[in-house]
């Protein structure tokens, strides 16, 4: 069961590395598809001036007006579904990449018997998952948000990537004073505060970058953020994320207190 875990966990990371992928792909149509709108009125000048030069010539058949501008945008609409396949691939290897990566922590408690919370490697395990899953549920009840996608796997190929590379701890049983139901209560609460503050942590740089675009800054990392939803949206996600996770990780930190008294009085 430790083998089959282990292998879930590398197969979650190529999964989440492929969902970085597609919505990377998703953003990059998305500025092709810019310079796409913006081609027409350049085009339709050059169209008009050709008209007139070859029936000057003995009539040359050239590209009416709106011929060009009606091919500019079949392109645009042709790029338009492509970047939106892009960003609906994206989101269900994102979803796919959850999964696994649930059955990697599932699997990872049945082989110690006890909760998967007993070292960092399974704490950062736990904690990006849930990051993930709350991203999710941000997604469907915010679709517009899906650009946000390309950062945030981003952070889970990273976290997940480290965790098996440099925090793989082999199985081991807890410390027996260690062992009680407030392990169970205050390291469930620290898990989720802790994956919702990471989940935060994405809409709060993006916040950062967008805010400096929408001011006029096109140096980098400001760029970055063209195809981003608006600052005002972004400061808000932010917002709500944190003032949720702050209370929890307060009863978290008591319950910590409370278990260690418990078992070392």
């Amino acid at each position: 069961m430790s083998a089959l875990s282990d292998q879930l966990v590398s197969i979650t990371t190529m999964v989440y590395l492929l969902a970085m992928i597609s919505h990377a792909v998703e953003y990059a149509l998305g500025n092709a598809r810019s310079r796409v709108v913006a081609a027409p009125a350049r085009e339709l000048v050059g169209a008009a001036v050709g008209g007139v030069a070859g029936q000057a010539d003995g009539g040359v058949p050239v590209a009416t007006p709106v011929q060009t501008t009606g091919v500019a945008e079949d392109q645009a609409g042709r790029t338009r579904r492509r970047a939106d396949l892009a960003g609906r691939i994206a989101v269900g290897l994102t979803a796919l990449g959850a999964a696994l990566h649930l059955a990697g922590l599932v699997t990872r408690g049945l082989a110690a018997d006890r909760m998967p919370w007993g070292n960092m490697y399974e704490f950062v395990l736990t904690v990006s998952f849930i990051g993930v899953a709350a991203w999710l549920v941000v997604l469907v009840k915010v679709p517009s948000l899906r650009r946000l996608g390309l950062f945030l796997t981003l952070v889970m190929v990273l976290l997940v990537a480290t965790a098996e590379l440099v925090l793989y701890t082999p199985i081991v049983p807890l410390v027996p004073a260690l062992n009680s139901y407030w392990f169970i209560v205050h390291v469930s609460t620290i898990v989720f505060a802790s994956g919702l503050f990471l989940l935060g942590a994405v809409p709060a740089v993006a916040y950062l970058m967008r805010a400096g675009y929408e001011q006029g800054k096109r140096s980098f990392p400001y760029t970055l953020a063209k195809r981003l939803p608006a600052a005002a949206d972004l400061e808000r996600l932010t917002f709500v994320l944190h003032a949720f996770s702050f209370p929890i990780f307060t009863f978290a930190v008591i319950a910590g207190a409370i278990w260690a008294e418990a078992a070392w009085g």
